[in-house]
């Protein structure tokens, strides 16, 4: 049976000089699925992102995370939360956020040795992480030395190293070039293979068709919650909430009048061999 891991009921948020972040947000993620959160720059998604991983409370609504509900006091004594905190990995917008130590391998080292995790199974934890993001070879580097690719893929691996349950991802392809975000795609393949549960803010449309099931699009409140193909498909939408329809939908519209539209490149290529067999 698949149980919610994250869920907001009619939640707001105000930021302290009185600007509306978020307004009356109602979101369920189930265990195991991979959702995006698209909108515009200033449409509130980093917030989200961060009510829903518990460290900012809403100033109203509901949240409960793994089924318990979370309040203000809950986020602001580390003790009530360290059991959720483990379970639950986040990536921040700015990878120099998460990168602060001398090496990359004391960043990724961080959040387990405050775990109370023996150095011995951290130095594990930390090294079988690195090799699996393929940037081992980094771990005694300098994060000010890296590239925005290799800081991204650091980043990540601060998330990863505890084996969290549900990693929040905040704007991931920011400063990845082509090679590294088709990496980035491969590696959010194998996380939902392994059964993770994904959410990912963005406002990049073209690598969403191969990694997420559900999307809601958000401009400070939730203008649509639906199934992928369902939103990338909406175009009047998508233009009211400043987003592009992915770039293969966009070829097919214009070559074939058509509302079945492929929104990755694996169906585009079926597509043109069912073309091709027609003619």
């Amino acid at each position: 049976m698949v149980h919610p891991v994250i869920e907001l009921e009619d939640v707001s948020y105000t930021y302290p000089d009185g600007t509306d972040a978020l307004s009356h947000i109602s979101l369920r993620i189930e265990e195991g699925e991979s959702t995006a959160i698209a909108g515009p720059n200033g449409a509130g998604k980093s917030t989200l992102l961060l009510i829903m991983a518990g460290l900012v409370a809403p100033s109203s609504g509901e949240l409960r995370i793994f089924g318990r509900k979370i309040s203000a006091r809950d986020i602001s004594r580390a003790e009530r939360m360290s059991d959720i905190r483990k379970r639950m990995g986040i990536v921040f917008q700015d990878a120099d956020i998460q990168l602060f130590s001398s090496t990359v391998y004391d960043d990724v080292a961080f959040g387990p040795m405050h775990l109370g995790i023996s150095e011995g199974e951290v130095d594990d934890m930390v090294k079988s992480t690195l090799n699996f993001l393929g940037i081992g070879h980094l771990s005694e580097r300098h994060p000010y030395e890296l590239s925005g690719g290799e800081k991204r893929k650091a980043s990540i691996a601060t998330a990863l190293v505890s084996s969290p349950d549900v990693l929040l991802l905040d704007e991931p392809t920011t400063d990845l070039d082509p090679k590294n975000r088709r990496d980035f795609v491969k590696l959010l393949k194998k996380l939902k293979e392994d059964g993770k549960t994904i959410v990912i803010a963005t406002h990049e449309m073209d690598i969403l068709p191969e990694v997420v099931e559900k999307m809601v699009v958000l401009n400070k409140k939730t203008m649509k919650e639906g199934s992928i193909s369902e939103i990338m498909l909406d175009e009047k939408l998508l233009e009211r909430a400043n987003l592009d329809v992915p770039v293969v939908a966009r070829l097919f519209k214009l070559l074939k009048n058509s509302d079945d539209l492929p929104l990755t490149v694996e169906d585009a290529i079926e597509r043109i061999k069912e073309l091709v067999r027609e003619r």
